[in-house]
């Protein structure tokens, strides 16, 4: 079955001085229907985070581009992406004084399937309607005490080093990639990738409901100004892709006079 794309790429520097964020869309130029949704939270002072995460962007295409996309390659292509992307921030980081890091989401929508990968606590959210399907789980101190069953994820919301982020792009370990995937796609599915700056606001009923009630574009500009509207002088760069999947409508049966 073939669907209608709806897409919107949207930003907000916050109450930063500089945005760090960068988020991007790229058809593939020779295989129709393949797209890559990419997402990266800078991290590392001035400029410094605006370059590695804008190195994510481009190794992320880079790689996309390399080859067509299939269900046997696509891990293996998101992977080189994310570990490019580490290599040319590691490279950046011994050649200047700056010390860049970022977060990496990538979703690769093809036709039948969607599959991501991700590094860091920048998410990617799967909602068929306004229910949520998939969620990445983030690589931090307070998820990691999720995992080991210590706290729950509600405990983890109000955790005071919930901003520790225990692996992401140019630090001294490899990046640690988590891999996600569905097939089939159905009509109303919808694909978020966020950073901290936006979805530590909404809980994902919120979320759902919003990307299921509004376009793409609507449904950005809802969130990024309840973002800022919640919190209250004090938020960071905020970003957001969101793909979603709609069924084109049946064609009018022809009339005669």
């Amino acid at each position: 079955m073939s669907f209608i794309i709806e897409t919107c790429v949207a930003q907000h520097i916050g109450d930063r001085k500089e945005q760090q964020d960068r988020a991007a869309l790229y058809p593939h130029p020779q295989h129709k229907g393949a797209l890559l949704a990419v997402l990266a939270d800078g991290m590392g002072g001035h400029t410094g985070g605006a370059l590695a995460a804008e190195q994510v962007l481009f190794k992320a295409r880079q790689a996309f581009e390399a080859a067509p996309p299939n269900p046997n390659n696509v891990n293996e292509m998101l992977a080189a992406g994310i570990n490019d992307a580490h290599d040319g921030i590691m490279l950046t980081r011994f050649t200047s004084e700056q010390d860049p890091h970022s977060t990496a989401c990538l979703l690769v929508l093809q036709p039948g399937r969607a599959d991501w990968a991700h590094c860091g606590d920048s998410r990617i959210y799967h909602f068929r309607g306004t229910e949520r399907i998939a969620r990445s789980s983030d690589h931090s101190y307070v998820m990691d005490l999720v995992r080991q069953g210590k706290i729950t994820e509600a405990e983890a919301e109000n955790h005071p080093n919930k901003n520790i982020v225990t692996s992401c792009l140019g630090d001294t370990a490899p990046p640690r990639i988590d891999f996600g995937a569905t097939e089939p796609l159905a009509g109303g599915d919808c694909f978020l990738l966020c950073s901290d700056g936006l979805w530590a606001y909404f809980s994902e009923a919120e979320m759902g409901r919003v990307l299921t009630e509004f376009a793409p574009r609507q449904a950005a500009e809802i969130f990024i100004n309840t973002a800022r509207d919640r919190a209250k002088g004090r938020g960071d760069n905020c970003s957001l892709v969101i793909v979603r999947l709609a069924q084109p409508e049946p064609p009018r049966p022809l009339t005669t006079r």
